[in-house]
Protein backbone atom coordinates (compact mmCIF):
# COMPACT_ATOMS: atom_id res chain seq x y z
CA UNK A 1 0.00 0.00 0.00
CA UNK A 2 2.84 2.40 0.87
CA UNK A 3 4.61 1.63 -2.44
CA UNK A 4 1.42 2.34 -4.39
CA UNK A 5 0.89 5.64 -2.53
CA UNK A 6 4.52 6.70 -3.18
CA UNK A 7 4.16 5.90 -6.88
CA UNK A 8 0.97 7.99 -7.11
CA UNK A 9 2.78 10.93 -5.50
CA UNK A 10 5.75 10.67 -7.86
CA UNK A 11 3.78 10.34 -11.09
CA UNK A 12 2.95 14.08 -11.46
CA UNK A 13 6.60 14.98 -10.86
CA UNK A 14 7.74 12.50 -13.51
CA UNK A 15 5.24 13.91 -15.99
CA UNK A 16 6.48 17.45 -15.34
CA UNK A 17 10.13 16.45 -15.82
CA UNK A 18 9.38 14.52 -19.00
CA UNK A 19 7.62 17.51 -20.50
CA UNK A 20 10.47 19.93 -19.76
CA UNK A 21 13.03 20.81 -22.43
CA UNK A 22 16.21 19.35 -20.91
CA UNK A 23 18.44 20.35 -23.84
CA UNK A 24 20.89 23.17 -23.28
CA UNK A 25 23.36 24.70 -25.69
CA UNK A 26 26.84 25.14 -24.26
CA UNK A 27 29.50 27.29 -25.89
CA UNK A 28 32.98 25.82 -25.52
CA UNK A 29 35.95 28.08 -26.12
CA UNK A 30 38.64 25.95 -27.75
CA UNK A 31 42.24 27.18 -27.50
CA UNK A 32 43.77 28.40 -30.74
CA UNK A 33 45.67 25.65 -32.54
CA UNK A 34 49.38 26.26 -32.99
CA UNK A 35 50.51 24.30 -36.09
CA UNK A 36 53.48 22.01 -35.57
CA UNK A 37 55.65 20.03 -37.95
CA UNK A 38 54.59 16.43 -38.53
CA UNK A 39 57.45 14.17 -39.65
CA UNK A 40 57.48 10.56 -40.84
CA UNK A 41 60.67 8.87 -42.00
CA UNK A 42 61.27 5.11 -42.28
CA UNK A 43 64.75 3.88 -43.16
CA UNK A 44 64.91 0.63 -45.09
CA UNK A 45 68.18 -1.05 -46.01
CA UNK A 46 68.83 -0.96 -49.74
CA UNK A 47 66.23 1.77 -50.32
CA UNK A 48 66.59 5.54 -50.79
CA UNK A 49 66.07 7.85 -47.81
CA UNK A 50 62.58 9.36 -47.98
CA UNK A 51 60.55 11.45 -45.56
CA UNK A 52 57.18 13.14 -45.30
CA UNK A 53 56.93 16.58 -43.69
CA UNK A 54 53.50 18.12 -43.14
CA UNK A 55 51.93 20.60 -40.75
CA UNK A 56 49.36 19.76 -38.08
CA UNK A 57 45.88 21.21 -38.50
CA UNK A 58 43.16 22.24 -36.05
CA UNK A 59 40.18 20.03 -35.25
CA UNK A 60 37.76 21.99 -37.46
CA UNK A 61 40.20 22.59 -40.31
CA UNK A 62 40.61 20.56 -43.48
CA UNK A 63 41.40 16.88 -42.68
CA UNK A 64 44.40 16.86 -45.03
CA UNK A 65 47.48 18.36 -43.30
CA UNK A 66 49.10 21.15 -45.36
CA UNK A 67 52.45 20.72 -47.07
CA UNK A 68 55.57 22.59 -45.92
CA UNK A 69 57.52 23.41 -49.11
CA UNK A 70 60.22 25.38 -47.29
CA UNK A 71 61.05 22.55 -44.88
CA UNK A 72 64.65 21.37 -45.00
CA UNK A 73 65.34 17.73 -44.11
CA UNK A 74 68.76 16.32 -43.21
CA UNK A 75 69.57 12.73 -42.28
CA UNK A 76 72.96 12.00 -40.75
CA UNK A 77 74.15 8.46 -41.48
CA UNK A 78 76.12 6.12 -39.24
CA UNK A 79 79.34 7.38 -40.87
CA UNK A 80 78.55 11.00 -39.99
CA UNK A 81 77.57 11.90 -43.54
CA UNK A 82 74.90 14.62 -43.56
CA UNK A 83 72.43 13.97 -46.39
CA UNK A 84 70.02 16.67 -47.55
CA UNK A 85 66.69 15.44 -48.88
CA UNK A 86 65.10 17.34 -51.75
CA UNK A 87 61.51 18.58 -51.72
CA UNK A 88 59.86 16.37 -54.33
CA UNK A 89 56.38 15.09 -53.36
CA UNK A 90 55.73 11.59 -54.70
CA UNK A 91 53.27 8.74 -54.11
CA UNK A 92 54.71 5.21 -54.22
CA UNK A 93 51.92 3.14 -55.79
CA UNK A 94 53.28 -0.25 -54.68
CA UNK A 95 53.02 0.67 -50.99
CA UNK A 96 50.60 3.60 -51.02
CA UNK A 97 53.08 5.77 -49.12
CA UNK A 98 53.36 9.51 -49.77
CA UNK A 99 56.67 11.34 -49.40
CA UNK A 100 57.48 15.04 -49.63
CA UNK A 101 61.29 14.78 -49.45
CA UNK A 102 63.63 12.25 -51.02
CA UNK A 103 67.29 11.49 -51.68
CA UNK A 104 69.25 9.13 -53.90
CA UNK A 105 71.32 8.13 -50.83
CA UNK A 106 70.81 4.41 -50.15
CA UNK A 107 70.55 3.10 -46.59
CA UNK A 108 73.34 0.56 -46.08
CA UNK A 109 73.96 0.52 -42.33
CA UNK A 110 74.29 -2.51 -40.07
CA UNK A 111 72.39 -3.47 -36.89
CA UNK A 112 73.36 -1.28 -33.95
CA UNK A 113 74.31 1.75 -36.04
CA UNK A 114 72.51 5.04 -35.41
CA UNK A 115 70.98 7.51 -37.87
CA UNK A 116 69.72 11.00 -36.99
CA UNK A 117 67.17 13.33 -38.57
CA UNK A 118 66.82 17.11 -38.44
CA UNK A 119 63.94 19.08 -39.95
CA UNK A 120 63.70 22.89 -39.97
CA UNK A 121 61.46 25.39 -41.73
CA UNK A 122 61.12 29.12 -42.39
CA UNK A 123 59.11 29.66 -39.20
CA UNK A 124 62.05 28.62 -37.04
CA UNK A 125 60.57 25.26 -36.07
CA UNK A 126 62.95 22.34 -35.59
CA UNK A 127 62.30 18.60 -35.24
CA UNK A 128 64.99 16.06 -34.34
CA UNK A 129 65.11 12.32 -33.75
CA UNK A 130 67.27 9.21 -33.99
CA UNK A 131 66.94 5.53 -34.79
CA UNK A 132 69.16 2.50 -34.13
CA UNK A 133 69.15 -0.11 -36.89
CA UNK A 134 67.84 -3.53 -35.88
CA UNK A 135 68.55 -7.05 -37.10
CA UNK A 136 66.03 -9.07 -39.10
CA UNK A 137 64.10 -11.76 -37.25
CA UNK A 138 63.49 -14.58 -39.74
CA UNK A 139 60.15 -16.31 -40.17
CA UNK A 140 60.79 -19.99 -39.46
CA UNK A 141 57.55 -21.50 -40.72
CA UNK A 142 54.26 -20.56 -42.36
CA UNK A 143 51.53 -23.17 -42.28
CA UNK A 144 47.76 -23.42 -42.57
CA UNK A 145 45.07 -25.87 -41.54
CA UNK A 146 41.60 -26.47 -42.98
CA UNK A 147 38.43 -27.18 -41.06
CA UNK A 148 35.50 -29.29 -42.27
CA UNK A 149 34.07 -26.22 -44.07
CA UNK A 150 37.17 -25.85 -46.27
CA UNK A 151 38.20 -22.70 -44.41
CA UNK A 152 41.87 -22.30 -43.49
CA UNK A 153 43.61 -20.71 -40.52
CA UNK A 154 47.12 -19.31 -40.81
CA UNK A 155 50.05 -19.91 -38.43
CA UNK A 156 53.33 -17.97 -38.64
CA UNK A 157 56.21 -18.98 -36.35
CA UNK A 158 59.57 -17.46 -35.42
CA UNK A 159 62.06 -17.61 -32.55
CA UNK A 160 62.54 -14.67 -30.17
CA UNK A 161 66.04 -13.64 -29.07
CA UNK A 162 66.27 -14.07 -25.27
CA UNK A 163 69.14 -11.59 -24.90
CA UNK A 164 67.22 -8.43 -25.84
CA UNK A 165 63.82 -6.82 -25.37
CA UNK A 166 62.08 -7.20 -28.70
CA UNK A 167 59.05 -5.62 -30.34
CA UNK A 168 57.23 -6.83 -33.42
CA UNK A 169 54.67 -5.84 -36.02
CA UNK A 170 52.95 -8.69 -37.83
CA UNK A 171 50.98 -8.02 -41.02
CA UNK A 172 49.09 -10.17 -43.50
CA UNK A 173 47.99 -8.85 -46.91
CA UNK A 174 45.83 -10.64 -49.43
CA UNK A 175 47.06 -10.52 -53.06
CA UNK A 176 48.89 -7.14 -52.82
CA UNK A 177 50.70 -4.80 -50.44
CA UNK A 178 49.03 -1.74 -51.97
CA UNK A 179 45.67 -2.35 -50.32
CA UNK A 180 44.77 -2.44 -46.65
CA UNK A 181 46.14 -5.26 -44.53
CA UNK A 182 44.00 -8.23 -43.57
CA UNK A 183 45.83 -8.47 -40.24
CA UNK A 184 47.95 -5.94 -38.40
CA UNK A 185 49.14 -6.49 -34.84
CA UNK A 186 51.84 -4.92 -32.68
CA UNK A 187 53.31 -6.81 -29.74
CA UNK A 188 56.38 -7.39 -27.56
CA UNK A 189 58.23 -10.39 -26.15
CA UNK A 190 57.27 -9.56 -22.58
CA UNK A 191 55.51 -12.94 -22.20
CA UNK A 192 57.43 -14.86 -24.88
CA UNK A 193 61.07 -13.92 -24.28
CA UNK A 194 63.39 -16.53 -25.79
CA UNK A 195 60.53 -18.75 -26.95
CA UNK A 196 59.25 -19.97 -30.29
CA UNK A 197 56.33 -17.67 -31.08
CA UNK A 198 53.36 -18.43 -33.34
CA UNK A 199 50.87 -15.86 -34.57
CA UNK A 200 47.59 -17.33 -35.75
CA UNK A 201 44.29 -16.38 -37.31
CA UNK A 202 40.74 -17.62 -37.35
CA UNK A 203 39.43 -19.93 -40.09
CA UNK A 204 39.00 -17.18 -42.68
CA UNK A 205 41.01 -18.07 -45.79
CA UNK A 206 39.96 -20.03 -48.86
CA UNK A 207 41.90 -22.42 -51.05
CA UNK A 208 43.75 -20.41 -53.69
CA UNK A 209 44.16 -17.25 -51.59
CA UNK A 210 47.55 -15.56 -52.02
CA UNK A 211 48.86 -14.25 -48.70
CA UNK A 212 51.81 -11.93 -48.09
CA UNK A 213 53.09 -12.35 -44.53
CA UNK A 214 55.46 -9.77 -43.06
CA UNK A 215 57.21 -9.90 -39.68
CA UNK A 216 58.76 -6.55 -38.69
CA UNK A 217 61.36 -6.32 -35.93
CA UNK A 218 60.66 -2.83 -34.60
CA UNK A 219 62.03 -0.37 -32.07
CA UNK A 220 60.27 0.28 -28.79
CA UNK A 221 59.63 3.88 -29.89
CA UNK A 222 57.85 2.64 -33.03
CA UNK A 223 55.90 0.09 -30.98
CA UNK A 224 54.69 2.86 -28.65
CA UNK A 225 53.87 5.11 -31.61
CA UNK A 226 51.73 2.46 -33.29
CA UNK A 227 49.97 1.48 -30.08
CA UNK A 228 49.14 5.12 -29.31
CA UNK A 229 47.66 5.56 -32.80
CA UNK A 230 45.50 2.48 -32.25
CA UNK A 231 44.36 3.77 -28.86
CA UNK A 232 43.52 7.17 -30.34
CA UNK A 233 41.41 5.55 -33.07
CA UNK A 234 39.56 3.45 -30.49
CA UNK A 235 38.86 6.52 -28.36
CA UNK A 236 37.61 8.64 -31.26
CA UNK A 237 33.85 8.99 -30.89
CA UNK A 238 33.72 6.66 -27.90
CA UNK A 239 32.37 8.54 -24.83
CA UNK A 240 33.59 5.79 -22.50
CA UNK A 241 37.20 5.66 -23.75
CA UNK A 242 40.08 7.54 -22.22
CA UNK A 243 41.47 10.19 -24.63
CA UNK A 244 44.84 9.09 -25.99
CA UNK A 245 47.80 11.18 -27.11
CA UNK A 246 50.09 10.10 -29.95
CA UNK A 247 53.49 9.06 -28.60
CA UNK A 248 55.99 10.59 -31.02
CA UNK A 249 59.61 9.51 -31.29
CA UNK A 250 60.78 12.97 -32.40
CA UNK A 251 61.41 16.15 -30.44
CA UNK A 252 59.99 19.55 -31.40
CA UNK A 253 56.94 18.24 -33.27
CA UNK A 254 54.95 15.11 -34.00
CA UNK A 255 55.81 11.94 -35.85
CA UNK A 256 58.15 8.99 -36.12
CA UNK A 257 61.71 8.38 -37.27
CA UNK A 258 62.61 4.70 -37.29
CA UNK A 259 64.00 1.87 -39.40
CA UNK A 260 62.07 -0.93 -41.06
CA UNK A 261 63.61 -4.37 -41.05
CA UNK A 262 61.49 -7.38 -41.84
CA UNK A 263 61.19 -10.90 -43.19
CA UNK A 264 58.46 -11.55 -45.75
CA UNK A 265 56.89 -14.69 -47.18
CA UNK A 266 54.31 -15.16 -49.91
CA UNK A 267 52.18 -18.31 -49.87
CA UNK A 268 49.22 -19.67 -51.78
CA UNK A 269 46.72 -21.58 -49.64
CA UNK A 270 46.42 -25.15 -50.92
CA UNK A 271 45.12 -28.40 -49.52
Amino acid sequence: MKQKLLLNLLMPLLLILSSCDLEKDIDVDLPAHEPQLVVECYLEKGAPIRASVLESAGYFEEPTPPLVPDAEVYVTTHTGKRVKLQYKPVLIKSTGRFYTHTSTEIVNGQPGQVYQIEVTDGKGRKVTGFTKLLAKVPIEEVEWKFNDKDEALLLTSFHDDPNTDNYYRYMVHVDSLSGGSDRDMVTSDELTNGKRVSYGSSYKYDEGDTLIITLYHIEKQYHNFLRSISDAKDANGNPFAQPSQIKSSVEGGFGIFTNLVYDRKMVVIKK
